[in-house]
């Protein structure tokens, strides 16, 4: 046995996707008129979906716009959207992932899941696939669901299996697929109709001939659709098939499922407590740490709720990521209720375990990091940044300010002997009294006289001369305090004689304690 043929695989069609998305988007449209969406193709527009009377009336998807309207004149037309169908797909297959973490958008049309060991959570296989009928129902969209052991036998099923819902084990999988035709087997057209000359007709009249005969008839035919050998051994499960799911690394994420409806955003906070533990314990086991979380809230009317929060830090306490979502849940809108929830990490970092004492996890008192998230939370990320060191000596370039934080003790070197209060652009003085080529003894800022009681200095600081343009002066900088007890930093741009520009000016930088 295979490892293929260990899996259940979903396989969800959604025969009507392109005209039912449109048709949800202008409700207001006569059904009893024939209409086709149209896009561009090789040689001129062609269909890409029709509505009832349409297909009555002879057009068919894929059909040039010149025939459909030879054949039907009063065919109406309409732009299809084909990024916007990708997209709304796509959507739907983040939606399915209540059902199975593992899911996959198939052609433009269809998903497949991977619900191995899932089913049981939703009352066995039949019950699960008649939910997802339901679901998918209620958004407006017709499926048709097949679930086999192997992704070529879910698809033929959903495809051509004349049910709307079809549960395959494993030991029916032969029997199943044998009275199916050659175009279940995800085949392009020319292979087909290459088959049926031959007589070969059904899956199960492929399954007799010899294997040999058919890798002989078709080795030239590398390509999957075109080989109906390897397609063959695909829906068998005699070869693996590999698909790439919508989250192709590794996915962080605990969910949970209620059994009545939730309507109230009050009574959630427990939901989101339990997801929290449940995360933190799996990102602990991978000595990781949480850096931006979404909780997806999952309605039964299709709609998903989504709530995101990002921390300063790595953290794997769940009682503080309940903390932050608690700020936010009042803005969900239940609407007819919530029946599923989930919790995911979407950034995360390493995050080593660090134990503090023999009795005790954390640390007593709301840690530094997590006060920012708490902040971010109620202010907004943009509101909340945190100064980081820079590699300049020029104080005003030493410090800039982002989201991040920065290293512990990382500002200890910059911030020695520098003010608590530094202006982002120096403020000019005026000088009433100065020593030579010391600091001044009486000077003017902000429209009051300071007389100079004690100094300390000169500090000095060059210029960057790789990035500031020659006639830029060195700077003598100063620690002044006045008579009345007020503390500054103030500096003397350039000196006497040194050739760039007139006489030395004075301005104050920055404020101490």
């Amino acid at each position: 046995m295979s490892a293929m043929t260990r899996r259940r695989i979903v396989s969800i069609w959604f025969p009507q996707l392109v005209m039912e998305r449109w048709r949800n988007a202008h409700p207001a449209t006569d059904d009893a008129i024939p209409l086709a969406l149209a896009e561009e193709g090789p040689h001129g527009q062609v269909i890409a979906a029709v509505n009832a009377a349409a297909r009555h009336g002879g057009a068919r998807r894929g059909q040039r716009m010149t025939d459909a309207r030879a054949i039907l004149p009063t065919l109406a037309i309409a732009p299809a959207d084909p990024a916007g169908d990708a997209a709304a797909l796509a959507a739907m297959g983040r939606w399915a992932q209540r059902w199975s973490p593992w899911t996959a958008v198939d052609g433009a049309d269809g998903l497949l899941l991977d619900t191995g060991g899932a089913a049981h959570l939703f009352g066995g296989e039949a019950a699960m696939l008649a939910g997802m009928a339901r679901a998918f129902g209620a958004l407006g969209h017709t499926s048709r669901i097949a679930l086999a052991p192997t992704i070529g036998a879910a698809w033929a099923l959903a495809h051509y299996g004349g049910k709307e819902q079809v549960v395959i084990a494993e030991d029916d999988l032969a029997a199943a697929l044998a009275p199916l035709p050659i175009a279940s087997l995800r085949i392009d057209a020319d292979a087909v109709l290459l088959l049926r000359r031959l007589g070969i007709k059904t899956v199960g009249a492929l399954r007799g001939i010899p294997t040999e005969a058919l890798g002989r008839r078709f080795r030239k035919h590398r390509r999957a659709i075109a080989n109906p050998l390897r397609r063959l051994q695909q829906a068998y499960g005699d070869v693996e098939e590999v698909v790439a799911p919508l989250a192709p690394h590794k996915v962080y994420r605990a969910s949970a499922r209620v059994l009545e409806p939730i309507r109230h955003v009050a009574v959630l906070e427990p939901v989101v407590a339990d997801l929290a533990a449940d995360l933190a314990q799996q990102l602990e086991e991978a000595h990781l740490g949480l850096r931006r979380a979404r909780f997806e809230a999952f309605r039964i009317d299709g709609h998903i709720a989504q709530l995101e929060v990002e921390t300063a830090a790595p953290v794997r306490a769940p009682a503080h990521v309940v903390r932050l979502f608690s700020e936010k849940l009042d803005g969900l809108d239940a609407g007819f209720g919530f029946d599923a929830f989930a919790l995911t990490a979407l950034w995360h970092e390493q995050m080593d375990a660090l134990q503090k004492g023999l009795e005790e996890d954390e640390a007593p008192g709301i840690s530094f990091a997590h006060l920012i998230d708490r902040l971010r939370v109620r202010l907004g990320a943009g509101n909340v940044r945190l100064a980081a060191p820079c590699a300049s000596h020029v104080p005003e370039r030493s410090i800039v300010w982002q989201e991040d934080m920065g290293a512990p003790g990382a500002f200890g070197e910059i911030l020695r002997d520098r003010p608590i209060r530094l202006f982002d652009r120096p403020e000019p003085v005026t000088v009433i009294y100065a020593t030579p080529d010391g600091p001044p003894r009486r000077f003017r800022w902000r429209r009051q006289l300071h007389d100079v009681a004690r100094s300390e200095g000169p500090e000095r600081i060059a210029p960057e001369w790789w990035r500031e343009r020659s006639e830029v002066r060195l700077r003598d900088y100063y620690k002044v305090e006045d008579e009345a007890g007020r503390r500054l930093w103030i500096y003397r741009s350039g000196v006497v004689g040194d050739g760039r520009g007139g006489p030395p000016q004075w301005f104050v930088h920055g404020l101490f304690a």
